[in-house]
């Protein structure tokens, strides 16, 4: 049975025009994994407000990043899964859950080479519904929609898998030797009630102050607590001192409750605080995209500077790093 593996992230749009923008911001934020309300409310929300007036600031926003060769995000897949492909026997391809390459047309060319076993990484170390779980979803919904009977192994977060965790701090490395007064993760923000809703308990996730720290079930399907567990594991390999190093969340979307504390509070406090030299680092993104670059790399760097910080490093996510390679392909030989 010939085998294959199909590396997921997020998606980009196709290029920084304003109607590319607003096509990927449509099959984005109709996810119901993503904005989870009803079709109606959704429909309306994203066609009459979020599509027509987001997709022009957004379109700025990528044009800021953008590379020679397009999208740093798809470009940067690409790369992963070329250098990875270099490294093991059996054919890698990457997809995006939303914009291209999509999964419905890699999975139909890795069944044109024959794989009928697919290996799934989708490319989130932490577990999100908006982002693992609406990939395994589609992932199923094409193999069910071509009645195929391919074998279908997925990769479990790997928030706390040793390899992956010293490729972070590999990577991190060259900057953290720099210096620095504070060490922030940057976590991408989850609403609340996404939380709550992974909660297969009903009744642990953001019920008390310390709900992460308590084991049980519901850590299997918690980000915050896989967030926090990769801050508390990478202080710990490094040695760098609780009080040099905290976390917060960022891309709020909308007025309701998400995690906290929120990215811009976090800035200030640091900088009320006396911190001066801050490096920044976003562990919930394998790979640099608008989220890294451009809202943290430039607008997280000007909120801190201009409130009376010196020095700002934003350290690279893992992208096509040595270690990060050999993880992936040692995930995928192990399976294998």
């Amino acid at each position: 049975m010939s085998k294959g593996v199909l590396l997921v992230n997020v998606g980009s749009p196709a290029s920084t025009s304003i109607r590319d923008v607003r096509r990927y911001l449509r099959e984005f934020l109709m996810d119901p994994y993503v904005l989870d309300a009803p079709y109606p409310v959704r429909f309306m929300i994203v066609n009459l407000i979020i599509a027509p007036f987001r997709s022009k600031k957004s379109a700025r926003a990528y044009r800021r990043i953008w590379r020679e060769d397009g999208s740093p995000l798809i470009a940067l897949s690409r790369a992963l899964a070329e250098s990875v492909q270099e490294r093991v026997s059996i054919p890698v391809r990457f997809a995006m859950r939303y914009g291209e390459p999509s999964i419905e047309s890699v999975i139909g060319g890795l069944r044109e080479l024959g794989v009928r076993e697919l290996l799934l990484i989708p490319l989130y170390p932490q577990y999100a519904m908006s982002t693992r779980q609406t990939t395994i979803e589609k992932v199923k919904s094409v193999l069910g929609r071509m009645n195929d009977e391919m074998r279908l192994t997925v990769k479990r977060p790997f928030f706390d898998d040793a390899a992956y965790m010293n490729s972070l701090i590999s990577s991190a490395r060259p900057a953290l030797t720099e210096g620095f007064d504070h060490l922030l993760f940057s976590f991408h923000g989850l609403p609340e009630r996404h939380v709550r809703k992974t909660d297969p308990t009903g009744n642990h996730c953001l019920s008390s102050d310390d709900c992460c720290d308590n084991p049980g079930a519901a850590l299997e399907t918690c980000y915050r607590a896989q967030s926090l567990a990769m801050v508390k594991t990478f202080a710990r390999v490094t040695g760098i001192e609780g009080s040099r190093i905290s976390y917060a969340f960022q891309s709020r979307l909308g007025k309701g409750e998400w995690l906290k504390p929120y990215l811009n509070d976090e800035l200030l406090r640091l900088s009320g605080r006396g911190v001066k030299d801050l490096a920044v680092i976003c562990p919930s993104f394998v790979s640099d995209c608008l989220e890294t670059l451009e809202e943290v790399g430039d607008g997280a760097r000007e909120k801190f500077l201009s409130s009376g910080g010196r020095r700002f490093t934003l350290i690279p996510c893992l992208n096509d790093h040595p270690h990060w390679i050999n993880t992936v392909a040692g995930w995928i030989k192990d399976w294998n």
